[in-house]
């Protein structure tokens, strides 16, 4: 049986750099960090859902009306997947590279907190100690 596509070693989690959340693959992206230029809103929670990545990266959009850009967080944290944003000053939307190396981590949900995901921390920084020091 071949490893999950989302495991680039033993135990480390393969990275996905996506400008939108919709690349990722059901089954084959399970377990990955997935970063993405995504804003955090429903629709993007559920294209994440359904793929099942370790952790779920999106932009804040400025959080928006009612913390819509944010609703990911709380929608992926009831289904068990560790999920933040990226402040909207920070990173550009719709651009994943931005969000990996500018990024800065704005909101968390409690099991991206346990990942040690922090706001105030550097996207990169986050990803880099998830894949065990190596970006």
């Amino acid at each position: 049986m071949t490893a999950p596509r989302a495991v680039a070693a033993a135990g480390v989690p393969r990275l996905r750099v996506v400008d939108s959340i919709t690349e990722l693959v059901p089954g084959a992206d399970a377990g990955c960090l997935a970063v993405s230029g995504s804003h955090g809103g429903i629709s993007s929670a559920q294209y994440a859902w359904a793929a099942q990545p370790l952790l779920a990266v999106f932009n804040d959009a400025g959080v928006g009306k009612d913390r819509a850009g944010l609703a990911a967080l709380p929608f992926l944290q009831g289904h068990g997947i560790a999920a933040c944003t990226v402040g909207h000053q920070s990173a550009r939307i719709g651009e994943a590279r931005s969000t990996l190396r500018e990024g800065v981590v704005s909101h968390c949900n409690a099991r991206a907190l346990a990942l040690g995901a922090a706001p105030g921390q550097a996207c990169a920084a986050l990803i880099e100690r998830l894949m065990g020091g190596g970006l």
